[in-house]
């Protein structure tokens, strides 16, 4: 199994609620795609104060790495992933990706 986490920092103008159209988006994908097994959303709390950067993130629950190829391959995921780029603090730059194999 894959754990693929997003941890999101938006630009100084991006507006409230600026990813929710793209999680919209990813939860439709997720709800499609065979060996997604799992999507969630939501604010970074941080209890430990070491993410500050990223208030905003989400986590996939892939099956295998084909499974995951197929999310990254995915039409509707690229447009919710440009969407993310261009709400965060340098693009790219402002998106962390952590994919963990358990």
């Amino acid at each position: 199994m894959l754990i693929h986490t997003v941890l999101l920092s938006p630009a100084p103008d991006a507006a409230e609620g600026s990813f929710a159209e793209a999680m919209m988006i990813l939860e439709e994908v997720a709800d499609r795609l065979p060996g997604l097994s799992g999507f969630v959303h939501g604010p970074n709390r941080d209890f430990e104060g070491k993410s500050q950067a990223y208030p905003y993130g989400f986590t996939c629950l892939f099956d295998d790495e084909a499974a995951m190829q197929a999310y990254v391959d995915d039409p509707e995921h690229q447009r919710a992933g440009a969407m993310l780029v261009a709400n965060c603090a340098g693009g790219a730059d402002g998106i962390f990706v952590s994919d963990l194999e358990v």
